[in-house]
């Protein structure tokens, strides 16, 4: 098992994000990570990426608890922008190139180059469709095990998330391990393997798709409706 999360607890003031998560998941595979707004989604990429601790629980990553010395393997990608206005899109490039020994400056340049965004253009004057681009561009150019995308197809484009999508398929290479969190059923269910359904900062469910299908017939929505 790749990652093992037990029994997650994380309180925010009076409210209660993660309320004894349990979820494994398995090296390799893509994952969608599905729930209402405010469900503890967000907490749990947090709390695996490093940037916020649990209360009470633990997090075990390839068999030893989760360090710093693992961050190193786990790129995360969140809603919110992390550019600044100033900076160019090859600036974004040098900014995750200094906080992170993993990435890949040529990968990133090439990833851009082909989504059409241009190094030199400001990240003040990108599109939400641009902009979304530049930041799965610089997760992706990190050579990490575990990628954590938060909500990488909201307020943009069909064509845009088409892109985005493929690009996601292309480095789903079976050795890297991908969690997206989406309200965007019909966008993923073609591609996820896992959908793992989180209410009120716990996991109730995590179905198999494909077994599903075959099994039921359901959609992911009907699945989503039922669960949810």
């Amino acid at each position: 098992m790749m990652l093992e999360c037990k029994e997650l607890t994380k309180w925010y003031g009076g409210v209660e994000a993660a309320a004894g998560l349990n979820l494994d998941l398995e090296e390799g595979k893509i994952y969608g990570l599905l729930g209402e707004n405010g469900s503890g989604k967000t907490t749990w990429m947090k709390m695996i990426a490093g940037l916020t601790k649990p209360g009470r629980g633990e997090i075990i990553y390839k068999g030893h608890p989760l360090s710093y010395l693992d961050k190193g393997e786990i790129a995360y990608m969140a809603t919110e922008s992390f550019f600044y206005d100033f900076m160019k899109v090859s600036d974004v490039g040098q900014y995750y190139k200094e906080f992170f020994s993993d990435f890949d400056q040529k990968r990133y340049g090439e990833l851009t180059e082909r989504m059409g965004i241009d190094l030199s253009r400001k990240v003040r004057d990108l599109s939400s469709g641009m902009s979304a681009k530049v930041k799965l561009a610089a997760t992706l150019a990190r050579n990490a095990k575990l990628c954590l995308l938060d909500e990488p197809l909201n307020g943009i484009d069909y064509k845009a998330r088409d892109e985005i999508v493929n690009l996601i398929l292309e480095e789903a290479d079976g050795k890297k391990t991908f969690v997206i969190s989406t309200h965007l059923l019909e966008e993923v269910e073609s591609f996820i393997e896992y959908a793992v359904f989180i209410r009120n900062g716990q996991v109730i469910d995590k179905i198999n798709l494909e077994s599903e299908r075959m099994k039921t017939g359901r959609t992911l929505g009907e699945i989503y409706m039922d669960l949810m």
